[in-house]
């Protein structure tokens, strides 16, 4: 356990006070009225606001935080890479981090996904997933394959270009109409999870890769789980199906795997569902268990070959934070965590199992409730779908009496909790949320 964090120096009000009249926060109005609450210290699971009040934690910091707040490892490996170099430019020079986390994304990554592009965050490795498929087949004398087709309900990013594979009413597309480019959708996968696949269910996106294929340089999706876009959970026979298309058309498949990858669904990659591979790889969010923002793009060596002969000779693009030492050397000993180390004798395979099981159960009494449409659960994801949506600034205080830091969006209330939660955090949270998912309906 790390020391007790110094007192604040500054009240609580007066914190709101000054972050209202001048911090922007993520998809909100300089106007808004939903409460903010400052934090002074977050541990393991929990976190401290400012004013004293404990929570526990079931976002996962937008569902990074595997390992939990303050790891003592973790905060060492950022210190020991501090004694060495805090940065340094990746152009012409390299440093041992960043090596090893690429050979060792490379290692673990489904299929023959042997080259690695360090990204700066989940948005621009989609970005450099859409630059690699486009500058492919432009340097196979196809440049007229430069459109994406993508699903309806999926989220890849807020950059322009990973905002045009969006979907275009979530997305708001009408906002921005003259400087989207302009994809192909088909329709969100409709087959559940453990639902058998029928042909009605690849109707769409059969009619579109075959009809559009001279045109399209990449399939676009989130292998299992489309996360923002809706927590929906489909099929990997869907999933097996697209990449089958893919190869009968000359299309390459891009797996926007920043939400799901490295466990949270119970499989390393959620392409492994499917038995799958993509030929573009994103991963980010879980890569540095959220200390300092990484994300990777991976890609199979043809794609690189064939990137290295077009007519540019490179692929054009270069962070200037790529490679940060710090980010590799924290995500180098978190992959160590997840992969090597046990949770109470468990790996981390029995872990997401453990937890999966655990938000089964408590999330089970919300089945019974009128307003509640569905309960879905699939490694350490848990949904709670209503029949109507609620509204954040009405119900985000509900969950901070109860004890649980919880963010629902639009009908959706769900949590992605921090690997290392152990049984009796989990029925807490899970218990409280229900209790409130109680309270919206009463309301």
């Amino acid at each position: 356990m790390s020391q007790k964090p110094p007192s604040p120096s500054l009240d609580t009000q007066t914190l709101i006070e000054w972050d209202k009249q001048h911090v922007w926060h993520p998809y909100s109005a300089v106007n808004s009225l939903a409460p903010i609450y400052p934090v002074s210290h977050a541990e393991g699971v929990r976190i401290t606001l400012h004013d004293g009040r404990e929570l526990i934690d079931g976002m996962s910091s937008w569902w990074s935080v595997l390992h939990g707040y303050n790891h003592p490892e973790l905060n060492q490996a950022v210190r020991d890479q501090l004694d060495h170099m805090a940065h340094i430019m990746f152009g012409g020079l390299t440093h041992e981090p960043a090596i090893t986390l690429c050979k060792h994304l490379a290692k673990i990554a489904p299929g023959a996904l042997e080259k690695v592009f360090l990204c700066d965050s989940g948005s621009v490795a989609i970005e450099v997933a859409m630059k690699m498929a486009l500058q492919y087949w432009h340097s196979q004398g196809k440049p007229e394959k430069n459109r994406l087709l993508s699903l309806s309900g999926g989220y890849h990013g807020d950059t322009f270009a990973a905002m045009s594979v969006c979907d275009p009413v979530t997305g708001m597309h009408h906002l921005f109409q003259q400087n989207l480019t302009q994809q192909f959708f088909c329709e969100k996968p409709t087959c559940g999870f453990n639902e058998p696949l029928q042909a009605i269910h690849l109707k769409s996106v059969t009619t579109q890769i075959e009809t559009h294929h001279k045109h399209i340089a990449a399939v676009v999706l989130e292998p299992i789980v489309q996360g923002t876009g809706g927590m929906n959970f489909y099929s990997p026979d869907y999933l097996k199906a697209v990449r089958q298309l893919c190869n009968e058309f000359n299309v390459l498949l891009i797996a926007d795997e920043i939400a799901t990858g490295l466990g949270r669904t119970g499989k390393l990659f959620a392409c492994e569902h499917a038995g799958i591979a993509p030929d573009i790889l994103c991963l980010g969010k879980t890569l540095t268990a959220g200390y300092i923002t990484l994300a990777a793009t991976l890609c199979t060596p043809t794609i690189a070959q064939g990137i290295a002969e077009g007519e540019a000779a490179v692929l054009m693009h270069g962070p200037t934070y790529m490679g940060n030492p710090l980010a590799c050397a924290v995500a180098n000993k978190s992959l160590d965590l997840l992969l090597h180390h046990t949770w109470e004798g468990l790996n981390w395979q029995g872990n997401i199992k453990r937890l999966e099981q655990g938000l089964n159960t408590g999330l089970a009494p919300c089945r019974a409730l009128p307003h509640v449409k569905d309960v879905r659960v699939l490694g350490a994801i848990g949904v709670v779908e209503l029949t109507h949506p609620v509204a954040l600034d009405d119900v985000q205080d509900l969950f901070v009496q109860a004890g649980i830091w919880v963010r629902p969006f639009g009908k959706l209330v769900y949590i992605m909790p921090p690997y290392v939660m152990n049984d009796n955090d989990l029925d807490f949270l899970t218990h409280q949320l229900t209790q409130v998912v109680k309270r919206i309906g009463q309301r």
